[in-house]
């Protein structure tokens, strides 16, 4: 056997799913001859219980065998694969030419008959199945009885399921075990929207500065936020922030007395990675917005940004963690050709041991007070040896906690964090805008990934406004939220693109006057009461990824083609047997990818990826519009960007 699958780096670190996710194993095994085989799925659970998967052959000529299973418990599962003669498919398959054809008809069925003698002395099979057995072997063997008679055994449903459960095996031969870690389900499946707590009830005084919004303030953003149907709140940094090299509106280098500085400048007289900002509140102030948000159905996302300002506790307490240049200045953070001169990157080269005592510390910290996901800053520029380690030793002990990597980086290092132990991860999402681009990357992420890397697709961020969402205008936005909220079980939203904010710095792919540097208090009732906000459309997102499972799943995304450039078509389907209603669930997306033009164009689906046979017509009803059409292999669509530029379409009727 070869090739087993999922599997990372031959068992170097186990592979990934989530509770609920339907996994698909695979392994190649072949045998010299024409002998038929066969190969089964052997799984052992976290809690030693063992279970058996038949497998089926994949693409012909492959020697590809396949099964999807859904993984039900958290927890480590090994697996192994057995492949095996299998007597009675062969021996049918044999039958099935030889007695048609009057060659060797009574040896053939004496063949049949010692075969099913053998499998009726097998005490670990049921009696019944054991009596069916000896019955059927003393019917092949009795030359009294028809050809006609004997030749219908080849059929007879009770042989084949039990050969089916228990196959008739020989010269077996069983793969080395796998591992696949399987971790709560919100770590693969999620609605996230992220917003700064000091901009929510901040309050401009006389003066014309403002007063920062606290963990009470925005407390009461939340019963909105859970509305739009997300899940997860993402948090900036909350810690008090420094003042030397503090950057002013904009990421100038002038801060007045009255701007509030970066939150990513961690560190002060207040206190650093294990202190909330005094503007902020108080601890209890922080516990009272987290059953807050536990109260409306929303998990905290905090950040880990292991970095600090020149004002940081660690900076005179272990200036050994940081970088001394030779005229004895310590480095700053630098992205060419941005500088954060604010920042202090941590140097792990430096006391290794005693940084990740300090920040295991930390988290575990947050984790007492009721934090469990991390959104973790930059982590393609500290070790991979360190997130590999941290990750272990947090899991170890809090199995629940999980953590997100913000890895803008070249594709092996940020492959290489997922592998290593991140549970999720950016990804070059916002920058893939064609058809072209679109369809590659997303065929990447359901099926040359998926076993490691789980992408979390936010449509924007503080630092991130493409161009695609500064000049298309509304009509990219919807594409954008469209396309993230059903390619992949999570994503994201930054407060803001609800309110269709496009207008970037000068010079820079962000917004101007950045959340990152000033207070954005924002009102978002008085935009949707005029009709210019996109919280109606994100809530209509969120509640179609709740009612339709198959968007709760990351490897089932197929491609299918149009004959436009600008037309994205893709479909997720999930089997009746996976989805939990008894009923197969099937989406098909049509995009407009362009945000500026109006497509007409025919689009061309593989209908046997979402479960029906070829030539078949069906119903679908678009989720956005209520529309519903009756549709086959080729349609007609006509999609306007400056109306609807989505056709988010359910197959009716599916039951199989």
């Amino acid at each position: 056997m070869l090739d087993l699958s999922p599997q990372l780096n031959d068992n170097l670190w186990p592979a990934k799913a989530f509770v609920g996710e339907a996994v698909p194993f695979a392994a190649t095994a072949f045998r010299e001859g024409h002998d038929l085989i066969g190969a089964m799925l052997l799984l052992t659970a976290p809690d030693g219980t063992e279970s058996q998967h038949p497998m089926s052959p994949g693409a012909p000529g492959t020697d590809r065998w396949e099964t999807l299973v859904t993984l039900g418990a958290q927890g480590r599962w090994t697996y192994r694969v057995r492949a095996y003669a299998d007597d009675w498919a062969t021996w049918r398959h044999n039958a099935a030419l030889k007695i048609p054809a009057e060659v060797d008809v009574e040896l053939t069925f004496l063949i049949g008959s010692a075969l099913l003698t053998r499998e009726s002395a097998d005490k670990s099979r049921p009696l019944a199945e054991r009596r069916a057995f000896t019955a059927a072997a003393k019917t092949l063997a009795d030359p009294a009885t028809s050809v006609a008679t004997r030749f219908a055994l080849l059929a007879d449903p009770k042989l084949n399921a039990a050969a089916a459960v228990r196959p008739m095996a020989g010269l077996e031969s069983v793969s080395e075990p796998r591992t696949v870690l399987v971790e709560r389900t919100r770590a693969g499946v999620g609605s996230w929207y992220e917003f700064f707590p000091r901009s929510e009830g901040a309050v401009k005084r006389v003066d014309g500065s403002w007063q920062s919004g606290t963990f009470r303030t925005a407390a009461d953003r939340l019963p909105a936020v859970a509305a739009m149907g997300f899940d997860v709140l993402y948090l900036p940094p909350i810690h008090p922030i420094g003042r030397s090299f503090r950057k002013g509106p904009n990421n100038t280098l002038n801060a007045g007395p009255n701007d509030p500085g970066s939150p990513w400048a961690i560190g002060s007289a207040d206190g650093g990675h294990d202190a909330i900002h005094p503007d902020l509140g108080t601890v209890d102030d922080f516990s009272f917005f987290l059953a807050a948000a536990r109260d409306n159905g929303l998990e905290i996302a905090l950040d880990l940004a292991l970095q600090a300002s020149p004002d940081h506790p660690w900076v005179t307490e272990h200036p050994e963690w940081f970088t001394t240049l030779p005229d004895g200045s310590i480095a700053y953070a630098e992205n060419p050709p941005k500088k954060y001169q604010d920042i202090y990157p941590v140097n792990f080269d430096n006391d290794p041991l005693g940084i990740r005592a300090e920040v295991l510390r930390i988290v575990r910290h947050w984790i007492g007070l009721g934090v469990s996901i991390f959104r973790v800053d930059n982590p393609h520029t500290k070790p991979l040896d360190f997130w590999e380690w941290l990750i272990r030793e947090i899991n170890a002990e809090f199995p629940d906690v999980f953590f997100l990597a913000e890895a803008f980086t070249r594709p092996a290092l940020l492959q290489g964090l997922g592998k290593v132990g991140f549970q999720q991860s950016y990804t070059y999402f916002t920058w893939r805008n064609t058809k072209e681009e679109l369809s590659e990357f997303f065929e990447g992420l359901a099926h040359e990934t998926a076993d490691f890397l789980r992408p979390n697709l936010f449509v924007n961020t503080p630092d991130i406004l493409s161009e695609y969402l500064q000049f298309g205008g509304p009509a990219a936005f919807k594409i954008r939220a469209a396309l993230a909220a059903t390619a992949a079980p999570t994503w994201g939203v930054y407060a803001g693109f609800d309110l269709f904010e496009s207008v970037a710095r000068p010079g820079a792919e962000e917004n101007i006057d950045n959340e990152k540097y000033q207070y954005r208090p924002r009102d978002f009732a008085a935009a949707e009461a005029a009709g210019a906000s996109l919280a109606p459309y994100l809530t209509r997102l969120n509640r179609i990824r709740s009612e339709h499972p198959a968007l709760g799943q990351l490897r089932n995304l197929d491609i299918h083609s149009s004959e436009d450039d600008g037309i994205l078509v893709y479909s997720k389907f999930l089997d009746a047997s996976f989805t939990g209603t008894g009923q197969a669930d099937a989406l098909i997306i049509v995009a407009n990818v362009d945000p500026h033009s109006v497509r007409q164009t025919v689009v061309h689906l593989d209908v046997t990826r979402f479960g029906l046979p070829r030539g078949s017509s069906f119903v679908v009803e678009d989720l956005i519009t209520g529309a519903v059409w009756t549709w086959s292999a080729d349609n007609f669509v006509r999609l306007d960007a400056f109306t609807e530029p989505v056709h988010i379409l359910h197959v009716k009727g599916l039951t199989q």
